[in-house]
């Protein structure tokens, strides 16, 4: 949430804006730490609590003492007995970014300028915080976190956990808080299990810990595998007590107590983000979930001198990775026009970084989403972004309402040249009439060259409409006959810039079949039919010598019927009248020619496997031998399966591995063939 937006609202604005955030933060909270239900995502609460952390700052005068930011842990359920802790609880503070480390590093500097700080960073394991005493050597209770003062008593069910000892090697009074976590496959399990009794299902591990924890019945607790880890020292009695985090870590190994081996000391915090984008890269390796790195100064000397704030101790912080979903606020709602034509509405966000980078944008889909979800300028929502994708509205939190949010009206003309939109019956989006439109031109060239089709680097969004504006190419063909002379009397272009995108055109002319497939912007054709038109061109024998490719291309593409297109695995009867449409239009046939008068060069693997797997669903689960997931799963597309997430009656087969879960047992319920690694190499080697 931007400063800009703090300071634009008036202080009734804020009011009504703390209010909401603070009632419907207790509720999440309550919802999640003490129901053990997930109604909006923790990174999505992050953001907003911090939302509610810079409008109190803004406004000071309407911080009050049960503000989410002023408490430590949760609401208690009210089942257990209530115990208060030895030692108070404390938040930890959250960075998102290595600037916001580096700030926090200078500012503890600062605290003790003379002094040399080291650290330690531990991964932050997604559990449930639990406190346990020792008196004598000799387990007594053990509590939840709570509201940081009192936790609840829960020793009848963290006295199942297996790795806790419930007497110590030496007689002593200790306190140590740790994390109770479930792992992976066992969180598959447990959800498997609540599935079979029509239960409702954990929303992750970290729920799944929480309501196993909180079971009044311990063996159903002592049934679901809990782990456990500790971290943190309290009161004690040790006879030579540990001067340093790293030293206390000794001290739980030699006493037996569980801990993490995931650890590092570093001199420097370059050498804590290090640690962290390494484990940010190889988190799916663990096995339990982890949502950042906790970075601490290791010597105790220096922790004292630091000392806390109200909330958190100066100490420490929580690096965390970056967040899939995130909330925000919606500023405006515009169309866009797409290749095709189709017309796309966007909500216009107030920045918000997510999954590390920062969003100001994401897609509405169609007309019939925005009323779906009910999606208003000036509402706040949760968008959620994977990977590459993009960024998409998730959900609104029509709680956060105010009442001067507005609706939006889908527009009946195109926003780029004021022809009618119509919408086909049986789709979702609305279309621009014209085909000339400048938008649909724009963004067929943008899809052409981009990185998935024929992946021409440096010609970006910029230079395409300077090339189109100042009539240099009038399509995608145009540009492998771009001269240096044409790229010099645009803006900002040097001779250097010019030569290395001369050099890039010129490489970018030989390209695989798929590729150039997908770059033709065939409606619904996208990059996976695409490989599924190159592999049935190429089964059908039409490039033995691999010559005149385009020429074959184009002239096939005319006669084969909508049957023939039809029956190709990954194409339906909308992507079949689709190329046979495309096919048939002279001006396509026209665009193909050109392309291979430019000396575009399609290069085809003809080696293509058998197709053994030919319309046959694989899911795979555990671990295999040799084989990753990715390698597996590409060799059974290349031999014309498919895979799927989930087990089902349509499953052919399971190949299953090491630690297989809850997919395997349902794939035995179904009776579902299973075959592990062996068996699949014996399946592909027969021919």
């Amino acid at each position: 949430m931007s400063k800009e937006f703090h300071q634009n609202l008036s202080r009734e604005e804020a009011k009504i804006r703390i209010e909401k955030l603070k009632a419907w933060l207790k509720k999440w909270n309550y919802d999640y730490f003490v129901l053990n239900k997930e109604e909006v995502s923790e990174s999505a609460r992050d953001k907003i609590k911090r939302e509610l952390e810079e409008l109190e700052q803004a406004f000071p005068e309407f911080i009050t003492s049960d503000s989410p930011t002023q408490r430590v842990g949760s609401a208690l359920s009210g089942r257990l007995e209530k115990v208060k802790h030895l030692t108070q609880k404390q938040s930890l503070q959250d960075v998102f970014d290595f600037e916001e480390l580096k700030e926090w590093g200078e500012k503890i500097q600062r605290l003790i300028p003379n002094e040399k700080i080291g650290y330690i960073a531990e991964l932050k394991i997604d559990g449930l915080n639990i406190s346990v005493i020792y008196e004598q050597g000799k387990f007594v209770r053990a509590l939840t976190r709570g509201d940081g003062i009192v936790g609840e008593n829960v020793s009848h069910a963290v006295k199942t956990i297996e790795s806790l000892p419930l007497t110590l090697d030496e007689p002593i009074d200790l306190e140590v808080s740790g994390e109770i976590f479930i792992n992976k496959k066992t969180f598959e399990e447990i959800n498997f299990e609540q599935e079979k009794m029509e239960l409702e299902k954990f929303a992750n591990p970290r729920n799944a810990a929480a309501g196993t924890v909180r079971q009044l019945d311990p063996k159903i607790t002592a049934s679901r595998n809990l782990k456990l880890f500790f971290y943190a020292l309290g009161k004690n009695n040790l006879a030579t007590p540990p001067n340093s985090q790293s030293e206390f870590l000794e001290v739980l190994q030699r006493l037996k107590l569980p801990t993490s081996n995931f650890f590092v000391k570093a001199e420097t915090l370059e050498g804590v983000e290090k640690f962290y984008f390494e484990w940010k890269r190889k988190r799916s390796e663990l096995p339990f979930e982890i949502d950042g790195v906790v970075i601490k100064v290791d010597l105790f000397k220096l922790q004292h001198q630091m000392g806390s704030t109200a909330k958190c101790p100066r100490y420490m912080i929580a690096y965390k990775f970056p967040a899939e979903q995130a909330s925000t606020v919606v500023i405006d709602i515009i169309v866009q026009v797409g290749r095709t034509g189709a017309i796309t509405p966007v909500a216009i966000l107030r920045p918000v970084n997510v999954a590390g980078s920062t969003v100001s944008r994401a897609t509405l889909h169609n007309e019939d989403e925005i009323h779906k979800k009910d999606v208003r300028i000036g509402d706040t929502v949760i968008i959620q972004k994977a990977g590459d994708i993009i960024p998409e509205v998730v959900k609104v939190l029509k709680e956060l309402r105010v009442g001067s949010e507005k609706v939006f009206c889908f527009p009946k003309v195109c926003p780029v040249c004021a022809s009618d939109l119509i919408r086909t019956e049986g789709e979702s989006a609305y279309r621009c009439t014209n085909l000339k439109c400048g938008a649909i031109h724009k963004e067929a060239i943008l899809h052409f060259v981009s990185r998935k089709a024929f992946n021409i680097e440096g010609l970006g969004e910029k230079i395409v409409i300077q090339l189109i504006d100042n009539q240099i190419i009038e399509d995608p063909a145009d540009i492998f006959q771009l001269q240096e002379g044409d790229l010099l009397s645009l803006s900002f272009f040097k001779e250097k810039k010019s030569d290395n995108l001369i050099n890039a055109i010129e490489k970018a002319k030989k390209v695989s079949l798929a590729r150039f497939i997908f770059a033709l912007g065939i409606r619904f054709v996208g990059e996976t039919t695409a490989e599924d038109i190159a592999k049935f061109f190429i089964l059908a024998k039409l490039f033995e010598d691999n010559k005149s490719t385009i020429k074959k291309i184009a002239e096939y593409g005319k006669i084969i019927i909508h049957e023939q297109w039809a029956e190709v695995e990954g194409i339906g009867e909308k992507v079949a009248g689709s190329l046979i449409e495309w096919f048939a239009n002279p001006e396509n046939q026209k665009f193909l020619q050109k392309l291979s008068d430019v000396g575009v060069e399609i290069i085809v693997e003809q080696k293509i496997a058998p197709q053994i797997f030919f319309s046959k669903t694989f899911v795979l689960t555990g671990t295999l031998p040799t084989l990753s997931r990715d390698e597996a799963k590409l060799i059974i597309k290349d031999r014309g399966g498919k895979t799927s997430s989930s087990v089902s009656k349509q499953t052919d087969f399971v190949l299953a591995g090491e630690s297989a879960g809850s997919k395997l047992e349902k794939a035995e319920k179904l009776g579902v063939k299973v075959i592990d690694e062996a068996k699949f190499r014996e399946m592909v080697d027969k021919l």
